[in-house]
């Protein structure tokens, strides 16, 4: 009974190997077959396929990208910064004297903390910030993830432009809010 049963674990043993090998020859052949079919003699380059710069990758509709901030309805509640989990927002506000409420001076995102779970978007009660389908705000310094929505051009913080490297880098230079909030002159 010994006998039979080393047989049948050397057996098996080998079984194993043998499927071993035929997967990996299998998932070499799909990686294989991408890569050559990718290349591009022209460019001597393999980006027939993935052609990311000069074609921008298709976002779907429910993409949750980089943030986008109405600063003209933002009451500074700071729900968003609360519910954040990994404590991303910084939010500066200040009273601003004959009439209710807050002006917001700073709305700080902190993308190289952000994890993109848009908890943020989901208890605001005027709807200021949403996920947009902004997908790459690259930069060569950490300086260019902290992105005060309350210093972009409201074209820009707010959707109608894209939200760019060079928008936030020349955000950085602007001292004011550009805008009072609500009910601001």
């Amino acid at each position: 009974m010994g006998l039979s049963y080393v047989a049948f674990g050397i057996f098996r043993w080998w079984q194993n190997i043998a499927l071993s090998v035929v997967t990996t020859i299998r998932a070499l052949k799909v990686t294989l077959g991408t890569w050559v079919s990718t290349y591009h003699p022209a460019r001597r380059t393999f980006t027939h396929q993935y052609e990311y710069p000069e074609r921008p990758a298709q976002v779907t509709p429910r993409y949750r990208g980089f943030h986008r901030f109405d600063l003209t309805s933002c009451i500074g509640c700071e729900r968003c910064a609360r519910d954040c989990p990994v404590s991303c927002i910084y939010i500066t506000k200040e009273r601003v004297p004959g009439r209710k409420g807050f002006r917001v001076t700073s709305f700080v995102i902190d993308y190289t903390k952000c994890m993109f779970c848009a908890y943020c978007t989901e208890n605001c009660p005027v709807d200021c910030i949403f996920m947009g389908s902004t997908y790459d705000l690259s930069c060569y310094s950490r300086d260019g993830c902290l992105v005060d929505f309350a210093k972009l051009p409201l074209e820009i913080a707010w959707g109608r432009a894209s939200l760019n490297p060079t928008a936030v880098a020349l955000s950085k230079s602007v001292l004011e809010p550009v805008d009072e909030g609500p009910g601001g002159a």
